[in-house]
C-alpha cells in the first residue's frame, strides 16, 4: 500500500516525533501501521483511520507475546485514539466508552487530564453541560507540564499547556451557562477576557451570560466592546457584526431606535448578517417618523436576491414607505411588483418542492460538488441553479438539517465503503485463483524433491548428533582410535590383516617380518595417541563449523519448507472466510439502504416543511400586498379628487367674487355664462366634499 511505503521512507530517515490526533506528548512513532492510522485521521478520513486502527488493535490484542509487536510502544495513545476519532466521526457513544476506558486505564496523569477534556467536550457536544462539568472535574492540576512546553497546539491534546487550562476553563465557563449558573460563569469568562485566541468568543458569551443574569447594562457594554474590536479575522468579523446585530435590535425593541442605528451602521454591507442589518435600520429610521431616510436602506436591500427573508420584508417596507411619504402611485407599483416577486417566488417554490418529492434534491446533496470540502455541508456557491439546490442555502441553516445532511452522507459513504469491499473480496477470489493455477502443476514435482531434501537431510543430521555424541564420549572415555585418519585407517586394517595371517601361521613366519608388523603396530599406536589431544581440539573446531553449516541449513531447509507450506495456504483455506464476509456485508449492505432510504426521506421531508413554510408565508405577504395595493390604489384615487375638488372649489370661489363685483355695476345682474339670476352655474353643480 503507498500510504504505507510512505510512512515507512519517512521512518526510515530517523527518529519520527509524531503528534497523534489528540496526543499531549511528542511520541516517537514505532510502529508503521499506526502511522498509516494518523496518516488517514490527519486527512479527516476519520473512518478509514478508525477501520485500520480496530484492526491493528485486535491484532495486538491476540498475540501471545504483545510486547514483541511494536504497537505495545505507541498503545496508550493508540487507545487513546479510539475515542478521539470515533469522536470526531461522530460515535459519540462509542467515543465515550472509549475515553472513559482510558481514564480507568494506568496511563499516565496528562493522557488522563486530555481524556477528561475530550470527554467533557462531547458531553458539551450533546448539550449535557451537567454531565459536561463531572467530566471536567475529573481533570487533575497536579502535574508536571513544563516537560511539553515545545508543543504545538492542537484540537485536544498537544496543546502548550497554558492553551490546555484556558480550554478547560473556558468550556467549564459555556457549561456553567447552559446550567444556569451565570456568577459562576461570568467569573470565570471575566478571568478569560484578556486571551488573545479566545478574545472574542468569550466576549459574546460573557455578554450572553450578563444578560440572562439581569446585569442588562454590563451586558449591553461588553456587546459595544465586542462590536467595536478590530480585526481582520473572517470569524471574529462575523461575530462582531452579530454582536453589533443583537445590540442594535435590542435597543430597537426596547423603543430607543435613535441610539440602534450607531450599531447597524457598523455592520459590513458584505457580511453575512448585512440583510437583516439593512432591514433594521430601515425600521430604525421608520419608527423615528423619518421615511426618507428609511427608503435608503430598504432600496438596496431591495435589489438583492429575492430569496432571502430580509429582502422579502423589505419588498413589502419599500411601498409602505413611499405611502407614508404620500407617494401613494409609486407604493403602488412598487406593492405591484412585490406581488410579481412574490407570485413568481412561490412557482419556484412548488417547482422545488415537486423535484424534492421526486428524488432529486437527495442526488444534488450528494453529487461531485458536495465532496469538494468534507469539514463543510456542501459547497454551496459551486452547486447549480435548479429547483432542487435553489433554497439549499436557507436550508443549511438549520442544525436539525446539517446534522441530518450529514448522517445522510456518512450513510451514503459507508454504503460506497461496503460497495468497495465486496469489490475487493471478488478480486480476491480472482487473485486465489491465479495462484492457484500457477501452484498447483508445479507442486508434485516440488513435493517429491522435496522428501528426497528431507530424507538427506534427516540422515546428515543423525550422522551430525553421532559425531557429537562421540566427541562428547571421548572427553571422559579418550578413544584415539576415533580420530584416525582415512590413510591410518586403512593402514590399520592392513597390520590387522598381517598379525591375523601370522597368527594363523605360527613358525611358517619369518621372525624379522613379524617385527617389522609389531613396529608398524607401534608407529601407528604411537601416532594416534601422541596426537590425541590437538586431534580432538581439531574434531571439536570442525564440528564447531560444522554447526554453523547446519545452522544455515537448516534455515535453507525451514525457507524451503515455509516456501512450499505458503505455496499450498496461499489458495486454500479463503473460501469459507470470504463466504462469510460476502454474507455479513450483504446483509449490512440491505440494513444500511434501508436506513439511508429513511434518512433520505426525513431530509426531503424537512425540505418541504421548509419550503412549504416559505410557500405559505410569501403567500401572506402577497394577501397583504394585495389588501395595501388596493388600499393605495383607493387613497391615490381620493388623493387625485380631493385635489379636483380643492382645484374647483378655488375656481367657484373666484367666481363668486366676480360676480359679486359684476352686481354692484349693474341693475339686472346677469351671469357671465348667460344663465338667469337665480339659476346654479355648471360649476356650482359640483359637489364640494
Amino acid at each position: 500500500m503507498f500510504s504505507r511505503r510512505l510512512i515507512f521512507l519517512v521512518a526510515c530517515l530517523g527518529s519520527l516525533p509524531v503528534m497523534a490526533a489528540s496526543g499531549l506528548k511528542n511520541i516517537e512513532l514505532r510502529d508503521l501501521y499506526f502511522g498509516e492510522v494518523l496518516f488517514y485521521a490527519y486527512q479527516d478520513l476519520h473512518f478509514d483511520a478508525l477501520a485500520r486502527l480496530d484492526i491493528e488493535l485486535t491484532q495486538h490484542y491476540r498475540i501471545d507475546e504483545s510486547e514483541l509487536d511494536p504497537m505495545h510502544l505507541n498503545l496508550g495513545q493508540a487507545e487513546f485514539s479510539v475515542g478521539d476519532i470515533e469522536l470526531q466521526y461522530r460515535m459519540d457513544k462509542r467515543a465515550g466508552k472509549a475515553i472513559q476506558a482510558v481514564l480507568g486505564s494506568g496511563v499516565d496523569l496528562a493522557t488522563r487530564n486530555m481524556a477528561a477534556l475530550a470527554l467533557a467536550r462531547m458531553y458539551y457536544r450533546k448539550n449535557d453541560a451537567a454531565a459536561t462539568l463531572y467530566a471536567l472535574d475529573l481533570i487533575k492540576e497536579d502535574i508536571d507540564l513544563s516537560k511539553y512546553e515545545d508543543q504545538s497546539s492542537t484540537d485536544l491534546i498537544g496543546e502548550l499547556p497554558e492553551k490546555f487550562w484556558i480550554n478547560v476553563a473556558y468550556l467549564r465557563g459555556l457549561a456553567s451557562v447552559a446550567t444556569g449558573q451565570f456568577t459562576q460563569a461570568i467569573e470565570i469568562l471575566e478571568s478569560l477576557r484578556n486571551e488573545p485566541s479566545l478574545r472574542g468568543y468569550v466576549l459574546f458569551n460573557l455578554a450572553m451570560a450578563q444578560l440572562q443574569a439581569q446585569q442588562e447594562q454590563e451586558g449591553l457594554v461588553v456587546l459595544d466592546e465586542l462590536g467595536r474590536l478590530e480585526t481582520d479575522k473572517n470569524d471574529l468579523l462575523a461575530l462582531k457584526d452579530k454582536s453589533n446585530l443583537k445590540l442594535a435590535y435590542r435597543l430597537l425593541d426596547s423603543g430607543n431606535a435613535e441610539a440602534s442605528q450607531t450599531y447597524f451602521q457598523r455592520i459590513r454591507l458584505d457580511g453575512p448578517y448585512s440583510n437583516h442589518a439593512l432591514l433594521g435600520a430601515g425600521w430604525a429610521a421608520a419608527a423615528l417618523e423619518r421615511f426618507d431616510r428609511a427608503l435608503v436602506p430598504w432600496s438596496i436591500l431591495h435589489e438583492r436576491e429575492k430569496t432571502s427573508y430580509p429582502v422579502q420584508e423589505a419588498l413589502m417596507a419599500v411601498p409602505y414607505a413611499y405611502g407614508k411619504l404620500q407617494a401613494y402611485g409609486k407604493s403602488a407599483n412598487m406593492y405591484d411588483h412585490a406581488m410579481d416577486v412574490f407570485a413568481f417566488e412561490v412557482s419556484r417554490l412548488d417547482e422545488s418542492i415537486k423535484s424534492v418529492r421526486t428524488g432529486k434534491f437527495l442526488e444534488a446533496l450528494l453529487d461531485e460538488e458536495s465532496k469538494k470540502d468534507e469539514n463543510w455541508v456542501v459547497n454551496l456557491r459551486e452547486l447549480p441553479d435548479s429547483p432542487e439546490t435553489r433554497y439549499i442555502l436557507e436550508l443549511v441553516a438549520s442544525n436539525d438539517f446539517q446534522a441530518s445532511y450529514k448522517n445522510y452522507k456518512d450513510l451514503d459513504a459507508l454504503e460506497k465503503h461496503v460497495e468497495k469491499w465486496l469489490d475487493d473480496l471478488r478480486m480476491f477470489e480472482e487473485l486465489i485463483d491465479i495462484r492457484r493455477a500457477y501452484q498447483e502443476p508445479l507442486l508434485p514435482e516440488l513435493e517429491a524433491k522435496f522428501k528426497k531434501l528431507d530424507a538427506q537431510a534427516k540422515l546428515r543430521l543423525e550422522q551430525r548428533n553421532s559425531l557429537a555424541k562421540k566427541i562428547r564420549n571421548m572427553l571422559i572415555a579418550p578413544r584415539p582410535d576415533y580420530l584416525a585418519t582415512a590413510e591410518e585407517r586403512l593402514v590399520s586394517d592392513q597390520v590387522t590383516a598381517l598379525e591375523q595371517y601370522i597368527a594363523d601361521r605360527p613358525g611358517e613366519i619369518d621372525e624379522r617380518l613379524v617385527k617389522r608388523v609389531k613396529r608398524l603396530r607401534g608407529v601407528l599406536h604411537w601416532r594416534l595417541y601422541s596426537e590425541y589431544d590437538q586431534r580432538l581440539t581439531d574434531a571439536y573446531n570442525h564440528q564447531t563449523s560444522l554447526d554453523e553449516i547446519i545452522e544455515a541449513f537448516k534455515l535453507r531447509y525451514g525457507s524451503f519448507v515455509r516456501t512450499r507450506q505458503a505455496a499450498t495456504q496461499s489458495y486454500e483455506g479463503y473460501e469459507t472466510p470470504i463466504r462469510k464476509f460476502r454474507t455479513d456485508l450483504f446483509a449490512i449492505q440491505r440494513k444500511l439502504k434501508g436506513i439511508k432510504a429513511r434518512q433520505g426521506k426525513l431530509l426531503e421531508a424537512l425540505a418541504v416543511n421548509a419550503l412549504d413554510a416559505r410557500r405559505k408565508r410569501l403567500e401572506d405577504y402577497q394577501i397583504k400586498a394585495r389588501f395595501a395595493l388596493a388600499e393605495s390604489y383607493d387613497r391615490a384615487t381620493k388623493a387625485q379628487f380631493d385635489q379636483q375638488i380643492e382645484e374647483q372649489n378655488r375656481l367657484n370661489e373666484e367666481r363668486r367674487l366676480q360676480v359679486e363685483g359684476q352686481e354692484d355695476t349693474a341693475a339686472e345682474p346677469v351671469q357671465e355664462d348667460g344663465s338667469e339670476e337665480g339659476t346654479p352655474s355648471i360649476l356650482e353643480q359640483i359637489p364640494v366634499n
